[in-house]
C-alpha cells in the first residue's frame, strides 16, 4: 500500500527564508521530519551514536555543516575526512580527527569544516538505523541545504571493475524503484528516487577530473550479499549459473549497472527528510564475469579513494575552491 500523508517538521525556531545583504529574502531548506512524537520529548537521545540534546549542543556542534558522506567502513570515513581536509587545506598532514561517537562502537562520526563524514555498516537495518539519528541530529542543529552522498563499492554489471556508478535510481531485486518496508504488520511502499540534478553535477565533476570510467545508471539494492544478489560461491545456492546469468542480463536491459545493499532506504529516507542525495560507489567487479573479488589489494584500495576523489572534488567545486 502507498503511504498516506504525512506531516513535516521544520526545526524549532527556524524559517524557510532569511534576509540578505541586499534586504532580499532567500530559501533555506531545512530538515523535515515525518514525526509529530519529537515535539513532545523532552531530550532525545541518539542512542546509537552516544549522543543527545540532553547532554550535547548540537547547534554549535553541527550547526555549519553542508555536506554530509555516509559509507560502510568506519577506517573508510576516517579517510575520507583527512582527506576533504587535506582537500579543502582545513587540515595538517598526519592529523588525527577525533570520532565524535567514540562512546559506542556501532557507528564512527568525523567532522572537519562544513562537511561531516559517518559510517553506517552493512546492509538495509544498519543504514536505517544510523539515519533515522542522523537525520535527527542535522534537524536538532537546525542544518539548512544540506546535500548527503553515499560513497561505497559495490559489484558492477556489464561494467569494467574500478568504473564508478553515480545512481540515477534505486531499484529493488525485482528491478522496481520502491522501497516495501512492513511497518505494524502493513507493507508501505516508499519512493527510491534520487536527486536528478546532484547527480548531473557529480557527472560533470567527473568529466572534469577525467581520472576513471563514470556513468550514470539504476543501483539494485538487495537484501544480502549471496543469494539475493545471484552468487553461486554462497553456503545455499539452489539456481544454476545459466539463471544467475540470465537474471543479472535482466538487470542490465532494465538499466541497473551495480549492485550493493543500502541505497533503497537511503534515497526512502532521505526523500522524506528533504535532503538532496545521491549514490556514487566504485564497482570492484563485473558479475557477468564472476562472484569472487579476485583483484590485488592495493587495486582494490585504489578503487575505493575513486568515490570519495569524486565527491572531495564536487565538494570543493561546490565551495568554490577549484
Amino acid at each position: 500500500m502507498e503511504e498516506r500523508g504525512y506531516k513535516t517538521y521544520m526545526a524549532p525556531g527556524s524559517s524557510n527564508e532569511k534576509n540578505t545583504d541586499d534586504g532580499q529574502a532567500s530559501k533555506e531548506n531545512f530538515i523535515h521530519l515525518c514525526n509529530p512524537h519529537l515535539e513532545k520529548m523532552k531530550e532525545d537521545i541518539l542512542y546509537h551514536f552516544a549522543l543527545g540534546t540532553g547532554t550535547h549542543d548540537f547547534p554549535s556542534l553541527f550547526g555549519d555543516v553542508k555536506f554530509v558522506c555516509v559509507g560502510g567502513s568506519p577506517s573508510r570515513m576516517k579517510a575520507f575526512i583527512a582527506y576533504i581536509a587535506e582537500e579543502l587545506g582545513l587540515g595538517t598532514p598526519g592529523c588525527d580527527y577525533p570520532n565524535i561517537c567514540a562512546g559506542t562502537d556501532r557507528y564512527a562520526m568525523y567532522k572537519v569544516g562544513p562537511v561531516l563524514s559517518v559510517s553506517h555498516g552493512m546492509g538495509i537495518p544498519s543504514i536505517s538505523i544510523m539515519l533515522h539519528e542522523l537525520i535527527k541530529l542535522l534537524y536538532h542543529a537546525k542544518c539548512s541545504d544540506i546535500t548527503i552522498i553515499r560513497i561505497g563499492t559495490s559489484g558492477g554489471i556489464g561494467l569494467k571493475p574500478g568504473s564508478v556508478v553515480i545512481t540515477r535510481q534505486s531499484v529493488d531485486a525485482t528491478f522496481k524503484p520502491q522501497l516495501e518496508q512492513v511497518v505494524l504488520g502493513r507493507t508501505v511502499i516508499r519512493s527510491t528516487n534520487l536527486d536528478e540534478q546532484l547527480a548531473k553535477d557529480l557527472m560533470q565533476c567527473s568529466k572534469e577530473i577525467g581520472q576513471f570510467n563514470t556513468v550514470i545508471g539504476n543501483t539494485m539494492c538487495t537484501l544480502d550479499f549471496y543469494e539475493g544478489q545471484g552468487r553461486l560461491d554462497g553456503a545455499i545456492c539452489l539456481y544454476d549459473e545459466e539463471e544467475k546469468l540470465q537474471y543479472l542480463k535482466n538487470a542490465y536491459e532494465s538499466g541497473v549497472r551495480n549492485i550493493e545493499m543500502e541505497s533503497s532506504v537511503f534515497a526512502a529516507m532521505c526523500n522524506l527528510s528533504g535532503l538532496k542525495a545521491a549514490v556514487v560507489c566504485v564497482t570492484l567487479l563485473n558479475r557477468l564475469e564472476g562472484d569472487q573479488i579476485s583483484s590485488p589489494h592495493d587495486v582494490l584500495v585504489e578503487y575505493q579513494k575513486r568515490p570519495q576523489k569524486l565527491v572531495g572534488y564536487f565538494i570543493k567545486k561546490s565551495l568554490g575552491k577549484v
